[in-house]
């Protein structure tokens, strides 16, 4: 009970402000341009510097495991990489691949991570060296579906002409390169990996833009919510929150048990798997140019449901007396 008490701690409060700003868009207290200046902001000012922030302030080095760093990163990159694959071959109508796949994948491992193991053991244990060794590549490959999906959507589907494979790899890379949120995080790796601490006064104005990102974030994505049209696309969106919350803890947690991970890095390794889809996905889908209808449908229903899935999961590992 304490463990499903916590899950909806952690959860239900993210809910609860995404239907606050569904609320606040249908009384018309925010409105269609507001939504697209919070976009922006959150997109190229907040959630860079949450990242740079998270990043920046973690002391990875006196936890540093390889083994950890390397099953994070390749997994998340099987992961991404398999669903993105499976959505093109099974998905008819190909403008929804790139929102599919992301929100498919990508868990809010920055925002959960550190506050669930925190609540378990007490300190952030895994957390920081499974953020900088997954977020990364989070927004990376991102980048790169979002970038080959919205081509594909405008081009291969609308007119028949196919982008050349060169010309979409030359746009991921600049796209990769210019995106602010990773920019965010390789600007915070040195201050992680050489221990470089931030001034007092600097660290606390970045702390309060940082502090803006996931409210503001989570009001766009309520108000933003379009029920009629998320019900059309109900089919997708729960498949997505089923590969998000089951599937991939499923698949994934006997290779890192095999691995001899347990304890906090199991944890750290259940947030970068079941966590709920994060509301990232919204923000950067529709500022690529992909289904931001389908991604914000998926992120509200991975979090309704997140409570469930996490107590669940947390409560197998405790009876196998794995953490």
């Amino acid at each position: 009970m304490a463990d499903f008490i916590f899950s909806l701690n952690a959860t239900l409060p993210i809910f609860l402000i995404m239907v606050l700003g569904w609320f606040l868009m249908r009384i018309g207290l925010f409105n269609k341009e507001f939504n697209k200046v919070a976009d922006k902001y959150v997109f190229k000012v907040a959630l860079p510097v949450l990242l740079f922030k998270d990043i920046a302030t973690a002391d990875i080095r006196s936890d540093f495991n390889l083994t950890f760093v390397l099953f994070c990163m390749v997994t998340t990159t099987i992961m991404f990489l398999a669903i993105w694959g499976l959505s093109y071959i099974f998905i008819k109508d190909k403008t929804q691949v790139g929102a599919f796949a992301q929100a498919s994948a990508r868990g809010s491992a920055a925002v959960l991570g550190i506050a669930f193991i925190n609540n378990i053991y007490g300190n952030s244990g895994m957390a920081p060296l499974m953020i900088v060794s997954a977020v990364p590549l989070y927004n990376i490959l991102s980048v790169i579906i979002l970038t080959f999906s919205a081509d594909m959507g405008k081009n291969g589907n609308v007119s028949g002409v196919q982008t050349s494979k060169s010309s979409n790899i030359k746009k991921a890379c600049i796209n990769v390169v210019k995106n602010p949120i990773i920019i965010g995080i390789f600007l915070g790796l040195p201050f992680s990996i050489f221990g470089i601490n931030i001034p007092a006064i600097p660290l606390k104005a970045v702390t309060s833009i940082a502090q803006t990102a996931t409210p503001i974030a989570l009001l766009v994505v309520g108000a933003g919510f379009e029920g009629a049209k998320a019900i059309k696309k109900i089919k997708l969106t729960s498949i997505a929150t089923f590969i998000k919350l089951v599937l991939l803890p499923l698949i994934f947690f006997p290779f890192a048990i095999a691995f001899g991970f347990g304890g906090s890095e199991l944890v750290a390794i259940l947030i970068m798997l079941g966590s709920p889809t994060t509301v990232t996905c919204y923000i950067m889908a529709k500022n690529m140019g992909n289904d931001e209808v389908l991604s914000s449908s998926i992120v509200v229903m991975a979090t309704l449901l997140s409570s469930v899935t996490l107590t669940g999961w947390i409560f197998v590992l405790k009876v196998m007396g794995l953490i």
